[in-house]
């Protein structure tokens, strides 16, 4: 009897308590920044479609949740983490990841959406307020030319979209998409040939002047998507290419040939 109950009194406590329930998040939950509303699995498919998401990209998104648009990019074949405040959140996509098999691809990070370095994403995919986006433009302008920012229900304030989705399907709610093609920094001024290229960039806006045999000309029908650039200076219209601090390109026109330009410091 004695060795019985000194048997009884070694089974470890946690033999006698119950198993924590499961961390199961609800629409509407409050969050640091935001509340936590699950895209419907229609819109989020339609947000990689919208960014032509291959293989070869690396999609980041700031205040993940349960990890629905990472976990969906990695089906796709793509590579991506997400960023969330909430540690149960957190924990909550991991899990997901595992049991579709995509913990490779799909990583999730505790962590602030606004401390985040995001430099190597070439695409996000994003269900955040208009106020937390304002917040992040300037993190958004770091990103490299061509890198694609997809938006869930709410544009980003001050830029226009390159592209407006709808879902179909049984969607009934959240169910419109922003794409923003990241332009390249072509502000500051550019020595050509025949003159100094002046140029104001506001997101993908550009307004300017070229200096040229002692006339200045601004420029009309400017347009920039991603590196590709173009715009009109009097009887020329200039196309081309930005890579950093030189773009280069055709013009025709008053004249065809080529062009170059460089960006002084």
């Amino acid at each position: 009897m004695i060795l019985k109950m000194l048997a009884w009194l070694c089974v470890p406590l946690t033999a006698f308590a119950q198993a924590a329930p499961e961390f199961e998040p609800y629409s509407g939950q409050p969050g640091k920044d935001v509340i936590w509303v699950p895209t419907p699995p229609a819109l989020v498919e339609k947000m990689l479609d919208m960014a032509r998401l291959t293989p070869q990209d690396y999609v980041i998104d700031l205040g993940s949740g349960d990890g629905r648009n990472v976990i969906a990019a990695a089906r796709r074949g793509a590579r991506g983490h997400g960023v969330e405040y909430n540690p149960d959140m957190v924990a909550l996509a991991q899990r997901i990841a595992a049991r579709e098999g995509m913990a490779d691809k799909a990583k999730f990070v505790h962590g602030d959406m606004f401390e985040a370095d995001i430099s190597r994403a070439t695409v996000l995919a994003l269900f955040l307020l208009p106020d937390n986006m304002r917040k992040l433009k300037a993190k958004f302008l770091g990103l490299r030319p061509g890198a694609r920012i997809v938006t869930n229900g709410y544009e980003i304030d001050g830029w226009e979209a390159d592209e407006v989705g709808r879902a179909g399907g049984d969607c009934v709610s959240w169910c419109t998409a922003y794409l923003y093609l990241m332009p390249a920094n072509v502000a500051g001024t550019w020595r050509l040939p025949e003159g100094d290229l002046r140029l104001e960039q506001n997101f993908r806006t550009l307004s300017g002047t070229l200096s040229t045999g002692g006339r200045t000309i601004p420029i009309a029908n400017a347009r920039l998507s991603g590196e590709r650039i173009s715009f009109t200076a009097g009887l020329a219209r200039y196309e081309g290419r930005v890579k950093g601090n030189a773009m280069n390109g055709t013009v025709s026109g008053r004249s065809a040939g080529h062009w170059r330009a460089t960006r002084g410091s």
